[in-house]
């Protein structure tokens, strides 16, 4: 009887010694992004691992898990002591049903609702929820960075797509789920083919794979670039933000064409968005909007100024503050219970 108590008071001490954490995943389209944090949402471990190029959705799953193992390593847990995980992905998420179905930019892609949740649920051993990445991202600016001396937002994710995410009156809006999607906005009827399969969205301009399409086809037509020599020295398959501000620092042609008509187009997507929705501020995130910094959201802003429909009253466009773990953060946000 003395030893059984003996190892209850051991396992109770360890649960008091243990902190209470949860871990937050960022799914994108070249990177998985892990973090573990506390309840102000600390970051206590990260790490950052490519994502599977080629991989299903059960590869995705088992590389997601991996990331986020090694972040609990690091912040001196396994992913077993957390209490929750969230994810942030693109894609349609059904958050009740815990599935993610439409992506087209991680691994494969897939179409077909794919039960994400229950099967990270089952490697890690606690509940796992799921969001938008960019909704996920821009609450987590709302409550901790950029977003917080605000009460309404538009958050825009410029990396491998567009995405979106809104703060209205302090309330993140979500419509009917599918709020906030500016990537999708139609800023040229009948423009180039988006990877929804439109024409004319804002991410068919500015959106990083796009970009990289309309790269190798300017390569095939004979146009000279260093990005994909870049490409090559890093040891990578996809032109990554890094790489792009590599291009630009070299005052590559076709970077600084592409990336200029990227901005414009952002100056056309938005500014529309702000005359229907006149929001304070715009956050600006994402791995291109996070790598080239506060002066392109210059740039972004004065694309903006002439479509404006209130230039006095134009709100500014700050760099997120989290930087590039805005996703993961707020994904472990959407695990935690709220306070109270």
């Amino acid at each position: 009887m003395r030893e059984a108590n003996a190892v209850g008071s051991r396992r109770e001490t360890a649960a008091r010694d243990t902190p209470e954490c949860w871990g937050g995943v960022d799914l994108g389209g070249t990177k998985i992004e892990a973090v573990v944090v506390d309840r102000a949402g600390t970051v206590l471990g990260k790490l950052r691992q490519p994502t599977p190029a080629d991989g299903e959705p059960g590869d995705v799953v088992r590389a997601i898990h991996d990331t986020l193992e090694g972040a609990a390593h690091a912040a001196g847990l396994t992913p077993r002591q957390l209490l929750g995980v969230g994810v942030g992905a693109p894609g349609a998420v059904n958050a009740n049903e815990g599935t993610l179905a439409h992506v087209s930019n991680v691994g494969r892609g897939w179409t077909a609702p794919y039960p994400v949740a229950g099967e990270l649920g089952a490697r890690v051993g606690c509940p796992v929820a799921l969001g938008n990445d960019v909704q996920v991202a821009v609450a987590a600016e709302y409550r901790l960075g950029a977003g917080r001396p605000y009460r309404s937002l538009l958050g825009v994710w410029w990396g491998t797509g567009v995405g979106g995410g809104l703060v209205l009156d302090g309330v993140p809006w979500r419509g009917r789920g599918a709020a906030g999607e500016v990537g999708h906005m139609v800023v040229k009827p009948g423009g180039a083919r988006c990877g929804c399969g439109r024409r004319g969205c804002l991410e068919a301009y500015a959106g990083r794979a796009s970009m990289e399409r309309r790269a190798r086809t300017a390569v095939c037509h004979g146009e000279a670039t260093v990005l994909f020599d870049l490409m090559r020295k890093k040891g990578r398959t996809r032109l990554t933000s890094s790489i792009w501000a590599r291009a630009l620092a070299h005052e590559d042609a076709l970077a600084t064409w592409l990336i200029g008509r990227a901005v414009r187009m952002l100056g056309v997507g938005l500014a529309s968005a702000i005359n229907l929705l006149d929001v304070e501020a715009v956050v600006l995130g994402g791995g291109l909007g996070t790598r080239l910094g506060p002066d392109f959201a210059g740039r972004i802003h004065e694309a903006m100024r002439p479509h404006i429909f209130v230039p006095e009253r134009q709100p500014p466009v700050r760099v997120a503050e989290l930087g590039e773990l805005s996703g993961a953060i707020g994904a472990a946000l959407l695990a935690q219970p709220p306070l109270g």
